[in-house]
């Protein structure tokens, strides 16, 4: 099992196990049950919709006590290899619907899209977004499902591997200085300039619109989640940061469905970007400098979404950031299988697995959390081998070495 970090650290809100009430009206018009029927009804039509399976790994629950462990393989989410499918190119969709509809004064049908009806239209847009990679992949795949064009800036550090897999699907890739938040900022400049239209996964002041639709995207695989667990009801739920999109749509939709039963959530980040940790010390939105450099590169977000923020204060039970090492850890442990079943789990898309481990290793934090023989712990497992040279360094294997139970 990953090993007990001394450097961890964590926030956890005293007296509040579980959101104090129930979801609140305020927050519906950013995340709802109803708008995520639409984004389902939606994404369930495109070719290739199939829900990602819900693993249960016995063997796990059994080692570090709890009841249940399920697991939430997004690796294989239309062939994309993340859960950031479901974002991107959603938003994508709901951008273009918008532009159609004032252009021609009718809401457009979503398969008219795909069928190229408003090809006039569509093909004169091009949409960004800045990236670690997943969330550019997605974004370049809708762009190239509806008929648009695609510019996507990636920044220093990210992996020729995840470069390449951007421009696999006809987007234009533009390499910047400095670390993500600085091609966030790139990206919007270079978008005002050119009249070209924002996709991003993260909002800030004047710009929430497109990341509410992204966000929205994502809650359809925790609506997957909560009809493939049946009659269960998760107890507790480890969700990794970033800039909170994933966490905050995760959250809201237990929230909304379970009310004051709604799961503890603990959001896991990295060291070196735990921009969501120091937001619940601060008591505000409060970004991390430095070059934010980790291994979980999908995580490596120095600036809260200022959307998804007040969802995970008012939601989320503890905040905590781990070290890579935690999660290189469980990346070989999900590999070897014995954890219950042999996963493929990518750097970013185990962080919410790996802060469990280090969180259920420390009696008095499971007992801060409530983790005992009666949990049912929920993860998603947001990533697969997005990049897979990194990943054979890390587990020794290829994932599909891993796959193939070799």
């Amino acid at each position: 099992m990953v090993s007990d970090f001394a450097s961890v650290k964590a926030r956890f809100e005293a007296g509040h196990p579980a959101p104090k009430g129930p979801y609140p009206d305020t927050f519906k018009p950013v995340l709802s049950r109803d708008a995520g029927k639409e984004a389902l009804s939606t994404i369930s039509a495109w070719r290739g919709y199939a829900e990602t399976p819900l693993v249960s790994l016995d063997a796990l629950a059994k080692a570090t006590g709890v009841s249940r462990i399920f697991y939430k393989q997004e690796a294989g989410r239309f062939g994309l290899g993340s859960f950031k499918a479901l974002g991107g190119a959603y938003a994508v969709y709901r951008l273009l619907a918008a532009l159609i509809e004032k252009e021609t004064g009718t809401k457009p049908a979503p398969q008219d899209i795909l069928d190229g009806r408003y090809a006039g239209i569509v093909s004169g847009v091009t949409v960004t977004c800045a990236t670690d990679g997943n969330h550019g992949r997605s974004v370049a795949w809708g762009a190239r499902m509806f008929g648009c064009k695609a510019v996507i800036f990636i920044h220093a550090t990210v992996s020729e591997a995840r470069e390449q897999a951007i421009a696999s699907y006809g987007a234009k890739v533009i390499r910047t200085a400095g670390n993500y938040d600085d091609s966030v900022r790139e990206a919007a400049r270079m978008a005002a300039e050119n009249g070209w239209h924002v996709v991003s996964d993260t909002s800030y002041p004047g710009y929430t619109d497109v990341p509410r639709n992204v966000m929205q995207g994502y809650s359809v695989m925790a609506d997957e989640a909560e009809r493939q667990l049946g009659d269960l009801r998760p107890t507790h739920i480890f969700i990794q940061g970033g800039v909170g999109g994933l966490a905050a749509a995760v959250t809201a939709h237990f929230w909304e469905v379970l009310g004051v039963d709604a799961p503890v959530v603990t959001v896991v980040e990295p060291e070196t970007a735990a921009c969501l940790l120091e937001s619940a010390v601060a008591g505000k939105p409060t970004a991390v400098g430095g070059d934010l450099e980790t291994i979980m590169a999908g995580l490596a977000c120095g600036e809260p979404s200022i959307i998804a923020w007040p969802i995970l204060e008012g939601g989320a039970s503890a905040f905590m950031a781990i070290p890579d090492g935690a999660v290189a850890d469980t990346m070989r442990l999900l590999a070897s299988g014995e954890a219950g079943a042999r996963l493929v789990g990518g750097e970013s898309g185990v962080a919410g697995l790996a802060g469990y481990l280090v969180a259920s290793a420390k009696p008095e934090w499971r007992e801060e959390l409530g983790l005992n023989e009666n949990s049912v712990v929920l993860f998603f497992g947001s990533e697969g081998d997005t990049d897979p040279e990194l990943y054979q360094s890390i587990v020794g294997k290829s994932g599909k070495a891993v796959e193939a139970g070799k």
